[in-house]
């Protein structure tokens, strides 16, 4: 018997961490082990790991990058790995009345969990594209920033003074494309799986969203679903200097039919979004 299940969807650099923070606050079980905090979640990224895991092994089998930053890939899953799953699944609804899990992703499986967890409840985030390009580039930049940072002082100061400005410049340039494609991607399979689900099985939000309403999403999750949770304000969990401010991608995209794709996936989500 499958217990109630609350499965957390959105792109990565969406707020899915933010707001899983938040629902853990509220006294749902998001996992045994938990990912922890680095400089691009200092907060915390609150994913299962298990799923996490299970995530990566099924990737590397199909010879994909682990981070699942892909675009429209075919991912095949072996009997053995869709075992593993079941495995966890099952355990967990021996384990718990209730629970949940983020891990971005999912959103490369969601046709499999719809299967194997085919009563689930989905909670799904969607932020705007400029939004997390910029949060995706700002993070990796980072980890090539550090590696000159780590040198000595002349050379830290050639870069301070001179170089950094340019290898951002170049980053940006080499990265953007391929993640506003994967962005779109992400999403697509989100809008895809939208089409086929019952209106009640799913709610769209923005993770801004819960700033000013988070008293209504969490009634929505009591009493329209039926989660037993204890409501904790998420404006505690809420830092908004952490969260990156969208940016002009003009300069970075070459493929302007990406940018014209990417905003019309925008607009398809306008009529599954909610507003309180």
């Amino acid at each position: 018997m499958q217990a109630k299940t609350l499965i957390v969807v959105g792109m990565h650099r969406s707020g899915t961490s933010l707001i899983t923070n938040w629902l853990n606050h509220c006294g749902l079980q998001v996992g045994e082990c938990l990912l922890g905090d680095n400089h691009g979640n200092i907060e915390g990224h609150f994913e299962d790991l298990e799923f996490l895991r299970m995530h990566e092994e099924i990737l590397v089998s199909n010879n994909l990058p682990s981070s699942g930053l892909i675009e429209d890939k075919e991912i095949n899953i072996s009997i053995y790995q869709q075992e593993k799953i079941k495995t966890i699944i099952r355990i967990k609804n021996k384990l718990y009345k209730q629970w949940g899990w983020k891990e971005p992703r999912t959103c490369l499986f969601l046709n499999t969990y719809r299967e194997l967890l085919p009563n689930s409840k989905y909670l799904i985030i969607v932020r705007d594209y400029q939004s997390v390009i910029n949060s995706l580039l700002k993070r990796d930049f980072f980890e090539v920033e550090k590696k000159y940072m780590s040198r000595v002082f002349f050379q830290r100061l050639m870069w301070s003074s001179f170089k950094r400005n340019w290898k951002k410049g170049k980053f940006y340039r080499n990265n953007a494309e391929h993640y506003l494609k994967v962005w779109i991607a992400y999403n697509e399979n989100i809008l895809d799986m939208l089409k086929e689900l019952p209106d009640e099985d799913y709610i769209v939000i923005n993770y801004s969203l819960l700033e000013k309403s988070d008293e209504q999403i969490f009634s929505f999750l009591t009493k329209a679903w039926g989660f037993a949770l204890r409501y904790f304000s998420f404006n505690e969990v809420y830092k908004e200097n952490l969260m990156s401010a969208p940016i002009d991608l003009n300069p970075f995209i070459k493929d302007q039919d990406l940018l014209s794709k990417a905003k019309s996936v925008e607009t398809d989500f306008k009529k599954y979004i909610v507003a309180f």
